[in-house]
């Protein structure tokens, strides 16, 4: 039977398939993220691919749409309802036919999330920890008899100065067919020269003939949604490339409790969670390396930072023990490690190093943040947050560092909102609503225009997501539709027919396109929880460290990085500050992580400053219910914002009283809160 070449983009993956297979089938038995909801039986639409039609001389084939089989009636069936885009087959249905590259498009991938996490502009030191030397060994005498080995290091000794040097095991193997070998590089001399990577000044962990002088590493960001890596040139500093993914442990549980609820109840799960983590980071280190056309054996130093439960489940540690108080941690101090213990697809000799961890929710990630940041070498108080479902908080300067985690859920990422999905093209990022029409706005992601200006004709909106919901909940506020203890006003339905009857409430109608997406009342007390709790965790380090205002706020992270810095004071996400000293820090993990990969003295940096971290737990602290409670209103129940109100005008404070769907006034008690009444 004949085989096909198929390749598959943007994966990359290609393999040979008999005349006849599908293109879902062949998607599958490769490992392409394609989706299908049907089972194959072109019902949902949802494996929908394109053709890449022409010359591919990367792969050696010519790709035309012929090369699959003609259109069939269940496609056209399928069309009569919900047209194909041009060019767009059902990939359950097309059969190859001859060598094809197929283009599966962001909508028909299973993991679509856009991933925000790109390296962000950042002065760093270069100073790798792994260096490579060019040396010119003696040839062999009969008289003398000395060890290929012996002669390598005095050589090394010779021209570099480099003394009492271990070699790896890997090393001393290849170490004489390096020797005996011509580099490929013009500018080698020949045979008995080498160039070796020296880690740290005390290792030599890889051996090539003659002259090289690549030397990569890769700054990986373990989130519980989001996998990111960087590819950087040590020598430069320069990214040469960046990728990231959704976590593939996911399916185990949204959110970190979940997961570590599923080790609990199926012993000796958490191997599993290991392996898929580990192979999402070994998927990310092929594929950075393939698009930056780099070598994966010039890769030589990993670096890692991650929250405490994923820390522990790529090191292949039961993470049982964060699940409950005391939170205790099976290490916190700074690991180093060969990569390829980790499964890394990398030169056998390098060397991951994986940031420390500062308490049972405070891990290695925040440690990336704050060397990012460098709060323990300024003179001013900075407050950062990393906004996800576990809020990370440092707060202080130079001479006082605290640090703590909120447990804010997963309502900022779109789940527990009826509205909500995760930042994918379509989704909702940025809202905003006339105050005397109370018609919105909206801006999504993949379109640069507004709902109202005629570059958004065509696109499409599919919900509404963190950034989305926060803006949403803000702009309500600001336009009188919501009060201040974060009631929809029923009354204002006389004034638009956005505001529809929701039983005993009301909800806002933020598009009323196809799907409608609506803001409901639970919608808002579920965003009042998660700030509640984000807010409450940032006034306890202030009382802990004796302050009423910060002189700055950072929001890190990759949700963070494109929250509206009005809108989250509006709502009160955080404390009262001028919004001016409000910023992104961007992914400032990920960029902690590089600056360990690039500078090596950083290690040493964080390692310290992190042993001088105070650590406060919410979980036990008495004033946390007290704050939770306050900042359920929006955005304070006892905070006037009053730097906030010089900027922006604050509606006025509510009263007690509102009215329900049928107008009648009633009082209010405050909302009950999975915490308990606040």
């Amino acid at each position: 039977m004949t085989e096909r070449l198929v390749v598959f983009t943007p994966s990359g993956r290609r393999g040979s398939f008999a005349d006849g297979t599908t293109v879902l089938e062949a998607a599958r038995r490769l490992g392409v993220d394609i989706d299908s909801v049907c089972g194959g039986r072109g019902i949902c639409g949802r494996c929908q691919v394109e053709v890449s039609e022409g010359e591919h001389a990367k792969h050696g084939i010519t790709s035309d749409a012929t090369h699959l089989s003609p259109v069939g009636e269940v496609e056209r069936s399928y069309a009569r309802e919900r047209p194909l885009a041009g060019g767009r087959r059902l990939g359950c249905t097309a059969r190859i036919a001859g060598d094809v590259v197929i283009d599966v498009p962001p909508e028909s991938q299973v993991y679509r999330q856009v991933v925000r996490k790109e390296a962000d502009a950042h002065p760093i030191e270069i100073d790798p920890v792994v260096r490579l030397y060019y040396v010119e060994v003696a040839e062999p005498d009969l008289a003398v008899g000395t060890s290929d080995l012996t002669r390598l290091r005095e050589a090394l000794e010779r021209e570099w100065g480099l003394t009492r040097l271990a070699f790896d095991p890997h090393v001393v193997r290849a170490l004489q067919r390096a020797l005996r070998a011509r580099g490929p590089e013009p500018r080698s001399s020949g045979a008995w020269s080498v160039t070796v990577a020296v880690h740290d000044g005390g290792a030599v962990t890889a051996i090539w003939p003659g002259f090289h002088d690549a030397a990569f590493g890769i700054a990986f960001d373990i989130g519980s949604t989001t996998v990111a890596g960087h590819l950087c040139d040590l020598r430069t500093g320069d990214v040469l490339s960046s990728a990231g993914e959704m976590n593939p442990q996911i399916r185990f549980g949204e959110d970190l409790m979940s997961r570590v609820s599923y080790v609990m109840m199926n012993p000796g799960s958490e191997k599993e969670l290991t392996k898929v983590v580990r192979g999402c980071l070994a998927k990310l280190t092929a594929e950075l390396a393939r698009d930056a056309a780099v070598d994966r054996d010039d890769v030589l130093e990993i670096t890692l930072v991650g929250n405490p439960i994923m820390h522990h489940l790529l090191l292949g540690i039961d993470p049982t023990e964060l699940g409950g108080a005391p939170f205790a941690l099976a290490v916190d101090e700074a690991l180093r490690m060969r990569a390829t213990d980790l499964g890394l697809p990398v030169n056998a000799g390098a060397r991951a190093y994986v940031l420390p961890c500062i308490a049972g929710h405070v891990g290695a990630d925040t440690a990336g943040v704050i060397l990012s940041e460098g709060p323990h070498l300024a003179d001013e108080v900075t407050l950062i947050v990393d906004v996800g479902t576990n809020a990370e908080i440092v707060l202080g300067n130079r001479r006082r560092l605290l640090a703590a985690s909120s447990p804010t859920g997963p309502a900022f990422e779109g789940a527990q909102i009826s509205c909500g999905q995760r930042a994918a093209p379509g989704a909702i990022e940025r809202v905003r609503i006339d105050p005397d029409t109370l018609e919105p706005r909206v801006r999504v992601i993949g379109c640069d225009a507004w709902s109202d200006e005629p570059g958004f004709a065509g696109a499409r909106v599919t919900g509404v997501c963190g950034s989305g919901i926060i803006e949403a909940i803000a702009e309500l506020h600001l336009a009188g539709i919501l009060t201040t203890d974060g009631t929809i006003d029923g009354r204002l339905a006389e004034r638009t027919p956005r505001l529809v009857a929701n039983e005993r409430t009301f909800s806002y109608v933020l598009w009323a396109g196809e799907p409608e997406l609506t803001i409901t009342q639970n919608d808002v007390r579920q965003i009042q929880l998660a700030k509640g709790a984000l807010y409450a965790g940032c006034r306890l380090l202030m009382d802990r460290y004796g302050i009423e205002q910060v002189d700055r706020i950072r929001l890190a992270g990759a949700f963070g990085a494109h929250i509206d810095p009005v809108r989250a004071l509006v709502l009160g996400l955080v404390p009262d500050c001028d919004p001016a000293h409000v910023t992104s820090a961007g992914n400032a993990a990920g960029t902690g992580a590089r600056i360990a990969l690039l500078d090596r003295k950083a290690r040493a940096e964080i390692e310290d400053a992190v042993r001088r971290v105070e650590k406060v737990e919410t979980a036990v602290e008495p004033r946390f219910q007290e704050h939770f409670v306050g900042a359920m209103a929006i955005p304070h129940d006892s905070d006037p914002y009053e730097r906030l109100s010089s900027v922006v005008a604050l509606p006025p404070r509510s009263g007690a009283q509102t009215s329900d769907r049928d107008g009648r006034s009633r009082r209010r008690g405050r909302p009950t809160t999975s915490r308990g009444t606040a």
